[in-house]
């Protein structure tokens, strides 16, 4: 009865990490490797096969060289087709750019080895990673003068002459009803916001390195105008998950973070999420007087 017992245990713990590993948003390249949004980390596997025809030791030697050089390559290839923002992957800006080119390879070829597996076959295999934020980051954000001046909103919503609320998007107006267009304070939020959470399942939105949030009328409402580029740089601009309870318990925006839905997406990447006029103005009013928004305390949660 020990001896299952133990063995079951044991079971268990060796499932334990992947049940981690499945929890958070992965985005998937092919067989190249994913982007765990989450933890802002690039992950990818590399195979490399012995050279029969050198002497045995060298074989092994020449194996990882091998797997690391193709996980190398499929690191860069991930690299070059993340979104950067809603109109530019990051090939896009490499293209454009030989500096831009070097310093991304260079970030990549600094990749962490996590785990190497040497094969009865005599073929290796290495897991590495490579992190979003910091180089990666610092390389493809726009320049420190791109970063700040972002105007709080102060909405103009179509407003009930009666109840002097905003009328409902997409509410149609009854006959002999005239709707005002006020500045719209919007709701005051009350206690501490720790961080912001945009609700944006089922809408397609993909995830990127620089998204932002728009309100119906295109103004940004969070995005580079509004950020300390040394945070998006040091922790991204905004971290990803696919549960909205796993969200909330996220350190980037516990413990008291406000919840808004996104409405629609926007960009030809899909990847700026538009948000109510008046969710966007409750973020702002909350936001003046806190720094969440400043310090990147932002995550969209995705399907």
């Amino acid at each position: 009865m020990l001896r299952t017992r133990f063995y079951f245990a044991m079971l268990l713990f060796s499932l334990f990490p992947l049940v981690i590993f499945s929890q958070g948003y992965y985005q998937q390249f092919g067989s190249a490797g994913t982007v765990d949004w989450t933890n802002q980390v690039i992950r990818a596997t590399g195979i490399g096969a012995p050279n029969v025809n050198l002497p045995l030791p060298q074989q092994r030697a020449g194996a990882l060289r091998a797997a690391q050089m193709d996980a190398l390559r499929k690191l860069l290839e991930m690299v070059r087709g993340i979104n950067l923002n809603a109109e530019t992957v990051v090939e896009n800006a490499i293209v454009t750019s030989d500096v831009i080119r070097s310093s991304v390879e260079g970030a990549v070829r600094g990749y962490r080895i996590v785990d190497t597996r040497y094969m009865s076959s005599g073929d290796v295999e290495v897991d590495v990673e490579v992190p979003l934020t910091g180089i990666l980051m610092d390389v493809l954000l726009p320049p420190p003068q791109a970063f700040g001046g972002g105007t709080w909103v102060g909405a103009k919503v179509p407003v009930c002459p009666l109840c002097g609320q905003p009328w409902p998007s997409g509410k149609p107006v009854p006959p002999g009803v005239t709707l005002s267009t006020e500045d719209w304070t919007g709701e005051e939020v009350s206690g501490v916001v720790s961080g912001l959470i945009v609700d944006a399942r089922g809408l397609g939105v993909r995830p990127a390195m620089a998204p932002r949030i728009l309100d119906e009328n295109g103004n940004e409402i969070y995005g580079s105008k509004f950020v300390s580029r040394e945070y998006a740089v040091d922790v991204g601009m905004v971290g990803y998950e696919k549960d909205i309870d796993r969200a909330q318990k996220n350190e980037r925006v516990a413990s008291t973070p406000l919840i808004v839905k996104a409405i629609r997406v926007s960009g030809p990447n899909q990847t700026d999420v538009v948000i109510s006029n008046a969710d966007a103005q409750k973020i702002h009013n909350a936001a003046r007087h806190m720094n969440f928004l400043q310090q990147c305390k932002v995550m969209f949660v995705l399907d």
